[in-house]
């Protein structure tokens, strides 16, 4: 009926021209195409020629460049944690040390494993991409109507399409039928899956059709223009192609991993120097038993000083999270997004079919006295063709069946007391559908039309208020829909009954999760292929800022990237997009700092999917959508978006608050032992060595249930802070231990046996109480730990302290009990060593963020973030929209 673009209309447009596309593409012809465009369209292509052009620009397909499976799996055992960590299981074989040699060979490959699974478990998004294309094409070859492969057909091929049929290739449309008669009418397609558009498109002679839409209407001929790569939704693919940057989880684990690697190999290694030179010096030579001796404390060191849990601890725990995110209806298909969505600052979404139904709907009618409601919904129900998937005489009968009850509720075409006893179907010469009605009871006959708004009013007369009213449901972006009858017992004395305005309307749930997202310090940023005025009106309906940019915008040579960019940052939508138009816009707000989540449902979101920091696929998305995005929703619209972020946030401090402590008690590790080992020539026994690496870092698994308090603005990865924090934070722990080391050595007088077992329980127990500190940024009473996690580092600490009472290593060398007096005040001073960290913590915090931070990026822009403040102090919803305020639009709106 009426579900096209060039219907949809002002009395009084301003047509683009003909070949103009969406979003300011001009969908032109390369010249040197020209000379393959004159097939005889019932003759087609010869044998010959369809293999020269196939040899010349190649198959009809989408290239998909496959991952070697064994590689993939080998590249999680790289990367500076992966090499430190193979390097100490080859220097282990070499020592004989076989304990440490398996448990750093388990670590790794479990490691490697959670990795891969869960990458694995993602689909090639080019590969979803092929399996929309079209299987199989109705063809003339030779002159005959033939059926063949979608991936044979070349440039110049004349197809025919008709309803149901996906399109095989991008096509130009000859007006013929498919025997070379002139087609009677247009064809509509339904390409919402490429261009997000919220209806089919009415497609007439000269017009492109594109690979992958679907043919809603009609049958015509066409001659193929594009195929595979270059193609409209090939280009889509190769935008997919581009966007392999590492995530940015990766980089911070390499971040912290390579700081850490960098001081402990560099320590050691001075360490080992030592040993080597200090030998020389004693005995005035070194022999290869030396060496292995050296190699050996080396080993041990490096060990228990490198975080190789760190990549576990971090992945376990974000598993975690994704099996609870499951629960919510929120599949995680890319594991590190669940701590990247957690930095989310700004949510592009698309519009149809996400913020909206993908349905129409009918607004409030403009109506002409007398009549009411229940008429304009029964006349237009009269004049509405039965049986067919048109979206708007489906919305038409729809409407009428739910508000009038004359109308038979089983889409019937009956109406109690009227009958049709003719009926014109719309087409587009005329424009409107007609139909001729008897009233049963007093057997009289009159005549309906409904049509596009120009065409009634013609036929009525003229109406100046009716006009109007057009021309401010096309402002608004609303489709308009006039429904005339004659009166009683005429034919021709046409009367206005009104106008019938459409829209895609938006979900139930879609205000209030945008609302949710302000309320976290999210902006959400309507993406759209529909016209900037349809933007519009959603976005009122919505409560959203009704700044829409025009792709056009997107790239205006007149404007420098930053001030595209700036642009893009204060908007909240963008209107007339093409996958490219996505891409660019990701792009640019990512180029100014800020992360970036996708969402979308088609082929034309995919490349912005993938190419997004978190790409996330709605309910009932493509395939493609699915296979490009890092989180799949199984549930309609948005509202699961709000879980993901509070269980991504909660992760997110869950990681900040382990890499925190295991940084800490690494660089505390480190500090104490060189020194103490080159000041002292003291060596702890390599047994209490393994036991803190073993024991502490298993105990941190236990992280993934600890109580979190959920963050009102975005996590971010301060890693500046983070170092400087555990630097100063290490340096009071090591202050504590010297303490300790001297204060029981030279004033108590213990013996060497009893002192190993004094400094074990101490740098056992108080770095890892610190673990109650680093868990939140302020004070740790502000929020109190789960208590799981608290018996489990409590059971840990009591394992190390019966160790070290009783001395249960037997006849080790430097291993003697210290009795449960000296046991218990060594506890007790790591209690009280944990309260002073608590407090320098928060000291050292609270400076960073005075000084350091005073230049650092918002999270969103300041003017959006006031605004979204102030919508959350307002107690009423702005669903309603100020329609006075519609009505003093000035845009005008150009064919759709």
């Amino acid at each position: 009926m009426l579900a096209t673009h060039e219907e949809a209309i002002p009395l009084n447009p301003s047509q683009p021209s003909d070949n103009q596309e969406k979003g300011g593409w001009v969908d032109e012809i390369p010249p040197h195409l020209e000379p393959y465009l004159h097939t005889i369209p019932t003759q087609g292509l010869s044998e010959s020629e369809v293999a020269e052009r196939q040899t010349r620009f190649g198959r009809n397909e989408l290239i998909e460049k496959k991952r070697n499976k064994i590689a993939h799996f080998m590249s999680f055992f790289t990367g500076a944690i992966a090499y430190l960590m193979e390097i100490s299981i080859i220097l282990t074989a070499i020592t004989n040390d076989w304990i440490d040699f398996g448990i750093i060979l388990a670590m790794l490959i479990i490691n490697a494993m959670i990795g891969y699974i869960e990458e694995s478990k993602a689909e090639s998004a080019v590969a979803a991409l092929k399996n929309s294309l079209a299987l199989k094409s109705r063809c003339w070859r030779s002159g005959r109507l033939t059926e063949i492969e979608a991936r044979d057909i070349v440039i110049g091929d004349i197809i025919v399409l008709r309803l149901g049929d996906i399109v095989p290739a991008d096509a130009r449309l000859l007006g013929l039928g498919s025997t070379g008669e002139t087609a009677e009418s247009d064809l509509l397609v339904d390409q919402s899956a490429l261009t997000g558009e919220s209806l089919p498109a009415r497609k007439k002679l000269g017009s492109i059709v594109y690979s992958s839409s679907i043919v809603k209407q009609g049958q015509q001929l066409a001659i193929v223009v594009r195929t595979g790569h270059h193609t409209f939704i090939g280009r889509a693919a190769s935008l997919m192609t581009v966007t392999t940057d590492a995530g940015h989880f990766q980089k911070v684990i390499n971040y912290i991993g390579n700081f850490l690697i960098v001081a402990s190999v560099v320590l050691v290694s001075i360490i080992f120097i030592y040993d080597l030179v200090e030998q020389k010096v004693k005995f005035g030579v070194v022999t290869s038993q030396h060496v292995l001796q050296a190699l050996n404390e080396m080993v041990v060191l490096t060990i228990a000083a490198i975080p190789v849990g760190l990549p576990t601890v971090m992945s376990v725990t974000m598993a975690i999270g994704a099996k609870q995110l499951a629960k919510r209806q929120v599949i995680v298909k890319r594991l590190t997004a669940v701590e990247e969505l957690a930095s989310v600052s700004i949510l592009c979404s698309d519009k149809t079919g996400t913020l909206t139904l993908n349905e129409l709907t009918f607004d409030e009618p403009y109506l002409k006295a007398p009549f009411v409601k229940s008429d304009i919904l029964l006349y237009s129900y009269l004049a509405s063709e039965p049986a067919t998937h048109d979206p708007i005489e489906v919305a038409v009968r729809a409407a009428a069946q739910k508000g009038n009850p004359k109308i038979s509720p089983n889409d019937s075409g009956h109406a109690e007391g009227y009958h049709v006893t003719s009926f014109m179907p719309f087409n587009p010469a005329d424009k409107m559908s007609r139909a001729t009605i008897q009233h049963l009871e007093s057997e009289k006959v009159f005549r309906v039309a409904k049509g596009a708004p120009q065409v009634i009013l013609a036929l009525v007369g003229g109406d100046s208020e009716a006009e109007r009213k057009v021309d401010e449901l096309a402002s608004r972006g609303l489709r308009s829909l006039g429904i005339a009858c004659t009166k009683l017992g005429t034919n021709d004395e046409w009367q206005l009954v009104g106008m019938l305005s459409l829209i895609d309307p938006p979900r139930h749930d879609s205000a209030d999760t945008i609302r949710e997202c302000a309320k976290y310090g999210i902006s959400v940023k309507m993406i759209t292929g529909d016209q900037t005025s349809i933007a519009k009106e959603v976005a009122g309906r919505l409560g959203m800022g009704n700044s829409i940019m025009d792709a056009d915008h997107l790239v205006d040579h007149n404007k420098s990237e930053q001030e595209v960019a700036e642009e893009c940052l204060r908007v909240d939508g963008f209107a007339r997009v093409i996958p490219e138009h996505k891409y660019r816009v990701v792009e640019l707000l990512q180029g100014m700092g800020y992360f970036v989540a996708m969402t979308g449902d088609g082929v034309n979101d995919a490349a912005a999917l993938k190419k997004s920091n978190v790409g996330i696929a709605v309910h009932g998305s493509t395939d493609a959508a699915r296979s490009a995005s890092d989180i799949v929703l199984l549930a309609p619209g948005l509202s699961a978006i709000i879980e993901g972020i509070k269980t991504s946030r909660i992760i997110f401090q869950r990681l900040r608050s382990y890499a925190l402590y295991r940084i800490t008690s690494t660089i505390h590790f480190l500090v104490f032992f060189f020194i103490v080992t080159l000041v002292e020539d003291w060596q702890m026994p390599p047994i209490f060595l393994i036991l803190i690496s073993v024991l502490n870092d298993a105990a941190t698994l236990i992280m993934a249930v600890d109580n979190v308090s959920i963050s009102l603005k975005p996590d971010m990865w301060r890693l500046g802070l983070l170092i400087v924090l555990s630097c100063v934070l290490a340096v009071v722990l090591s202050i504590f231990s010297f303490a300790h080391f001297y204060i029981f050595r030279d004033i108590f007088h213990v013996t060497p046996g009893q002192l190993s077992s004094i400094m074990y329980l101490h740098i056992s127990s108080a770095p890892h109480f610190v673990i109650f500190s680093t868990r939140i940024e302020s004070f740790f009473w502000n929020n109190i730990p789960s208590w799981p996690f608290t018996l489990v580092v409590l059971a840990t600490q009591f394992v190390a302290l019966i160790l070290s009472v009783y001395g249960v290593f037997g006849k080790i060398p430097n291993v003697e009990p210290i009795g449960w007096p000296r046991g218990m005040i060594i506890m007790a001073i790591s209690i009280g060593t944990f309260m002073v960290v608590d407090l320098v913590k928060v000291f050292t915090i609270r400076l960073w963020n005075r000084f350091a931070d005073k230049q650092r990026k918002p999270n969103i822009p300041q003017g959006r973030a006031q605004r979204f403040q102030q919508q959350q102090n307002e107690q009423h919803s702005r669903t309603g929209y100020d329609r006075a305020e519609r009505r003093e639009s000035v845009n005008s709106v150009i064919s759709f």
